[in-house]
This record gives structure tokens, C-alpha cells and sequence, in this order.
């Protein structure tokens, strides 16, 4: 039995400031140093950092490192997702598509699919797009918008095995058909690309808002929009890219006092050019210029972001003053709670030991996802 002691331990549930943890796949054990008892059977693992926290989940990401879900095979996607883990923390993963073809979207959830299959990071699918508003398509393809259709979406659920999880879509383009079939299938109905009124959205099922202020119907004073109905709502969840370029820190923290840290989710929203040299990139098939740490379109228009988890997770405490415990909180134990996923998000007995071991700067020294250290290929 793997073990690692001495160490303060942010659990999801408390803080225990002189801790241990054991595991294998899961974890067997957590407590404090005082009621530690030594086994026959440990392996003490010595670490650099002295801080332990649950692994990250990115509900939002279309890729990194030179790879992007809609076009890559299975092995890329793999190997992808193994270094975001090793690189940023990333233990659960949803693999992220967006506004294209069908065909091609169906093959992104055929590649998808058998990635999963042998990479337990990948726990699951956000469709972004096609289901979406023209106004606010942000960088999608506007020639590949479609209304919501549940039949469609229940094609793509079938290919990808049942991994698709959340979809993004304007609910003023959609009927209750739609969210109907999105509930019963346990699909998280996210709002965003949308040009929704507060009224729309509140007679609407949406749970959750994608990207938190960008690509959206926004704050008014005589219109609260897509951002006021994610910001007053409770129960709602709002993902915030927190890389300081998408939403200035002071907005972030607008954010942070009114929902709370309960009700905001850490997301990356990253693209293939992240962990690669600035220049050209691409994303659904347009082109994309990385500069200064910022991905545009040739418009000027911004292209997902090239940020890091482990950033973000640094920068909600720079922007708000946010503790650490609640940076997990948005970082690992909303996430797992509003998507079900029973065996993350917490460091806790019987759950995956998705565990990242940070020093006093919080930066990334190991990560361990269920119980095996990731090391960058």
C-alpha cells in the first residue's frame, strides 16, 4: 500500500494540517498524524511539495499540446490527456467538441470513445456547438449552426458509448423536447453561445452557464442576459476561464462574491496550441494566432485560451482571495458533484486516488491518478 505522510491535506470535505494518505487505486485511508499507525505492507513515497489536494477535473477543454478532440486518434487523444495530468493536475477529463460538421463530429465521438476505453481520465463529453446562437458563435463556425436536435444528439451519445455529459446550447433556440431528452439522458443543460433573455432562460432548464461572461447575451442594466441569469440563479454552476485574458481579475471576483465558491467551476476552455510555441494554430478549421499568451482569430476574435489548470487554480486565489480550500472547491468538488462522478473530488475512503502534491507556492510537483504516478512521456 502506497503511502505519503506529514503532509497537510485538503480533502473536499476538511483540512487536516499534519496528515497521512494511503492507496493504491483508491483510498484506503486519510488521517492525522496522530492516530498514524505504520503497516507491514507501506511504501512510503517521499514527495518535493508538502500539500496535498484532489486531482482537477476540466469539464471544458478542446485540447492541448499540439492535439484537439476533433481531429485526433484515439492514441493522441490519450496521450494528450496524460500529459495535462502530469503538466497541470487534470485527473478527470471532458473531452470538448465544437461547431462542425456532423460527420466529423460523429468521428471525434468515435475517437473519443475508444480513447476512454483505456484512459480512465477520460470520464467524459461537453458538446459545444452546433446547438447554438449565431450572434454569439465566438470563434464556431457560423455555416455549421443547427437548431438543438435530441435525435441528433442521441445518435452521438450512442457512438460515444454514453460519455456525453453536458451540452452547451441557446435555449432560446430550443423546444422541450430537447431539454426533456437532455434530463432523462443525465445531460447537464449548459446555456452559452446564447442570445437569451433573463425571461427565456428562466422558463428554460439550464443548469449550468458555459464560459461565465464571454460568447454570451450579457450583464445590462435593463437586461440581465445569459451572465445575470447564471450570476443570480441559485443552484446554477458558472464555468470561469480565470487566465486574467478572458475575464479581467476584478469581474472574476464579481463573480466569486456573488456565487460563491459553491457555485463557480474552474474550466480551461484550452485549445490544441497550449503547451506549444506561439505562431499559428487552428481550431475548427480556422485559423488561430497565439500571441502573448492570448489564441485570436484573424478577426480578433478569441479562439479558447492556452492556459493551464493549475494557473487557473493559482489565479482564482490571486483574483479573489479565495483560500485554498476553496480553489478545491472549484476546482475538483463542484465539478464532481453536479456530474455525478461518485469515486472524484474528494481525497476520501474508497474514492479514485486522483491525488496532486503541491509545495508552498502551489505549484504542480506530482500528480497521481488512481494511485499511479503520471509522468510526462
Amino acid at each position: 500500500m502506497k503511502l505519503i505522510k506529514n503532509k497537510e491535506i485538503y480533502t473536499g470535505n476538511e483540512v487536516i494540517y499534519q496528515g497521512y494518505i494511503r492507496f493504491d487505486q483508491k483510498i484506503a485511508e486519510v488521517g492525522n498524524m496522530e492516530d498514524f499507525v505504520e503497516k507491514a505492507d507501506d511504501e512510503e513515497i517521499v514527495t518535493e511539495g508538502n500539500i496535498l489536494i484532489p486531482g482537477f477535473i476540466d469539464v471544458h477543454s478542446h485540447g492541448g499540446y499540439g492535439k484537439d478532440n476533433m481531429d485526433a486518434l484515439p492514441e493522441e487523444i490519450s496521450s494528450m490527456v496524460n500529459k495535462m495530468a502530469a503538466e497541470e493536475g487534470i485527473t478527470t477529463y471532458f473531452c470538448t467538441t465544437m461547431t462542425q460538421t456532423y460527420d466529423k463530429i460523429e468521428a471525434a465521438m468515435k475517437n473519443i470513445a475508444s480513447a476512454a476505453e483505456k484512459n480512465p481520465i477520460i470520464q467524459g463529453i461537453h458538446v459545444e456547438g452546433p446547438f447554438i446562437s449565431e450572434k454569439y458563435k465566438g470563434a464556431q463556425d457560423a455555416s455549421f449552426i443547427k437548431k438543438p436536435d435530441e435525435k441528433t444528439l442521441e445518435v452521438w451519445n450512442k457512438i460515444s458509448g454514453g460519455l456525453i455529459r453536458i451540452v452547451t446550447y441557446a435555449p432560446e433556440e430550443a423546444d422541450a423536447q430537447f431539454e426533456a431528452w437532455c434530463e432523462e439522458h443525465k445531460v447537464v443543460l449548459s446555456a452559452g453561445h446564447s442570445n437569451a433573455v433573463y425571461k427565456e432562460l428562466v422558463q428554460s432548464r439550464a443548469s449550468h452557464i458555459t464560459h461565465l461572461y464571454n460568447a454570451q447575451r450579457g450583464l445590462n442594466h435593463r437586461e440581465p442576459g445569459v451572465t445575470g441569469y447564471g450570476l443570480l440563479t441559485p443552484g446554477v454552476k458558472a464555468e470561469i476561464i480565470c487566465d486574467g485574458i478572458h475575464i479581467v481579475p476584478e469581474m472574476v471576483r464579481l463573480a466569486y462574491e456573488i456565487k460563491g465558491s459553491r457555485g463557480i467551476e474552474l474550466i480551461t476552455d484550452s485549445m490544441r496550441a497550449k503547451g506549444m510555441p506561439e505562431g499559428l494554430s487552428e481550431l475548427g478549421g480556422q485559423k488561430v494566432y497565439v500571441k502573448d499568451g492570448t489564441a485570436r482569430l484573424e478577426d480578433g476574435t478569441i479562439a479558447g485560451s492556452v492556459l493551464t489548470f493549475i494557473k487557473a487554480f493559482r489565479n482564482i486565489m490571486d483574483f479573489t482571495g479565495a483560500s485554498l480550500e476553496e480553489a478545491v472547491q472549484m476546482s475538483s468538488v463542484n465539478q464532481a458533484e453536479e456530474f455525478g462522478l461518485e469515486q472524484k473530488g474528494r481525497l476520501a475512503e474508497g474514492k479514485d486516488a486522483d491525488i496532486l502534491v503541491l509545495n508552498g507556492e502551489y505549484e504542480l510537483k506530482s500528480t497521481f491518478s488512481r494511485g499511479k504516478l503520471i509522468c510526462t512521456e
